[in-house]
């Protein structure tokens, strides 16, 4: 045995590495750093609306910032999963992985967004009955510093609403008002919203229904009237904010008749 020699390998000298190897793991971690910090900012952005951190309107400018940081993030995070995947570096794409995983996650609500602005009418307003729309009453005192207003908007979103929400019409049911009132109450509340009022008197009801993430503020009116052999439900929702609901107003009528058809059979 000679003495002083070691069979252990010496690490490799990191400047004599190529400039591919020695950058990857920088560019994996601050990937995933990046990442993380734009995936909290497009949570905190609505999140911070509904907690009254700020305006509607720069929880929006957050959210668009968010995600534009994503996508260079993507794109930094790709780069370093190729290299750790030619390398053979096992922690580093896994890195490089999660950084893209949640690049994607950011991005992802603003692009469905942005696709469902291109497809559907800059409306806010729809009623099963445009003709003759549902009126609130109640809950005008809670809209009063909304910036959409309660009235109707007339024929122009009457057309648009019947050129793309063909499906959103009234439902007749063969009960009586009365005893559709109160299924229609219940289906409401079943769907998680503030009831504002309730007259069955006049087969009104009026409810309030709050977005899980931006906290948005959605005014709901239901009204039931006879109908040959039963009773006729109409329902309009209107946004306080913003001049398109990306199509929220529809799916909550539909699923709101959904429920109430359920209810009534």
């Amino acid at each position: 045995m000679q003495s002083g020699v070691s069979n252990e390998t010496a690490p490799a000298n990191p400047a004599r590495m190529p400039l591919p190897q020695r950058a990857a793991p920088a560019l994996a971690g601050g990937a995933l750093f990046a990442a993380l910090a734009c995936g909290l900012a497009a949570v905190l952005s609505g999140l911070g609306h509904r907690w009254g951190w700020w305006d509607y309107r720069a929880g929006l400018v957050i959210l668009v910032l968010a995600a534009g940081g994503a996508v260079l993030v993507i794109a930094a995070a790709a780069v370093a999963a190729f290299l750790g995947l030619r390398q053979g570096r096992r922690r580093l794409l896994l890195a490089a992985l999660a950084a893209l995983l949640i690049g994607a996650a950011t991005t992802a609500p603003v692009i469905h967004a942005l696709l469902q602005a291109r497809k559907l009418p800059p409306i806010h307003d729809i009623s099963t009955d445009t003709e003759d729309p549902p009126r609130f009453a109640a809950v005008l005192a809670l809209r009063r510093d909304a910036p959409n207003p309660a009235e109707y908007g007339g024929p122009e979103v009457a057309r648009q609403q019947r050129q793309f929400y063909r499906d959103v019409v009234p439902l007749e049911v063969a009960a009586s008002p009365d005893v559709i009132f109160a299924r229609a109450l219940d289906g409401a509340r079943a769907l998680g919203w503030e009831i504002v009022a309730a007259e069955p008197a006049e087969g009104r009801i009026e409810a309030t229904a709050t977005t899980l993430w931006f906290g948005f503020k959605d005014d709901v009116v239901i009204r039931i009237r006879p109908a040959a052999g039963g009773s006729r439900i109409d329902v309009r929702s209107v946004s306080r904010v913003g001049r398109s609901d990306l199509g929220a107003n529809a799916g909550r009528i539909r699923a709101y008749l959904a429920v109430l058809g359920g209810r009534a059979d």
